[in-house]
């Protein structure tokens, strides 16, 4: 192994690992701390690279153990996140004033359904054990086989399948009982409510329509619907979509929300 062969490799794989450590810290600034960590320690350990996993399952593992121990030491939020950081974004004229800023003036400040969608997915996952959302991002996001997960996180395959079907069943559960797309019922009409405010003159309904999500909702089949936001999670890269800038802007307020409300 030559670290010409690591740094092209790195390159290749940096932009699934920054955008993992995003989703799992939902920190900018943690998620490039982190990388730029994590490229530091597979150039200091080298030489303990035996090709016993490929270069991209080295480079999550040494990345996820970095982001563990930062995680560990913060409390989890709280299944009804997008309630507490919408009343407090009501009460935060700046958040309102900056956003719009960004969506008139960004090329990356658009604002759709479905970027919002995997958004409202990265907060609510950070309710779970952790063990348990790096477990879902690594496997329906990152489509890591569960015998790499194993290696990612130390631990056995029969441990990565039950983390895998607790986290699904909470997430399932969860979206199942908030979510208006899903659910006619759900609490939460965010996807509507800020696609209101920012894209006025849109037919919200038309464009909800355009999701396979939304489509699929009312055939009930909450598995499949899970896959179905899998699936959107995987088509969006947080640091380059067209509303990428928007989306950051938001998840740094509610990072900001929970840390002082936990």
């Amino acid at each position: 192994m030559t670290i010409e062969l690591l740094n092209q490799e790195f390159e290749t794989n940096l932009g699934q690992l920054k955008s993992y450590l995003l989703r799992i810290t939902a920190s900018a600034i943690d998620a490039e701390d982190i990388a730029q960590d994590t490229y530091i320690k597979a150039t200091e350990k080298l030489e303990t690279f035996r090709g016993e996993s490929s270069l991209k399952t080295w480079f999550f593992t040494i990345a996820s153990n970095l982001a563990k121990d930062n995680l560990r030491a913060q409390k989890r939020w709280v299944e009804n996140v997008t309630d507490i950081t919408k009343d407090a974004a009501l009460s935060n004229q700046n958040f309102f004033q900056e956003a719009m800023d960004i969506r008139m003036t960004s090329p990356n400040g658009q604002y759709e359904a479905k970027e919002h969608i995997a958004f409202c997915f990265t907060c609510i996952s950070k309710s779970l054990p952790l063990e348990q959302q790096l477990c879902i991002f690594l496997k329906e996001v990152y489509e890591f086989k569960v015998s790499e997960i194993a290696t990612i996180l130390n631990t056995s395959e029969a441990m990565v399948k039950y983390y895998l079907h607790t986290g699904r069943s909470k997430m399932i559960t969860i979206f199942g009982g908030r979510c208006a797309l899903i659910n006619k019922n759900g609490v939460c009409h965010q996807c509507s409510e800020l696609n209101g405010i920012f894209n006025p003159k849109q037919n919200t309904q038309e464009e909800l329509m355009k999701i396979n999500l939304v489509k699929e909702a009312e055939k009930g089949n909450k598995e499949h619907l899970f896959d179905l936001r899998m699936q959107i999670l995987r088509e969006i890269d947080p640091y380059k979509s067209k509303a990428s800038e928007l989306q950051l802007h938001h998840l740094e307020h509610n990072r900001r929300v929970m840390e002082n409300y936990l």
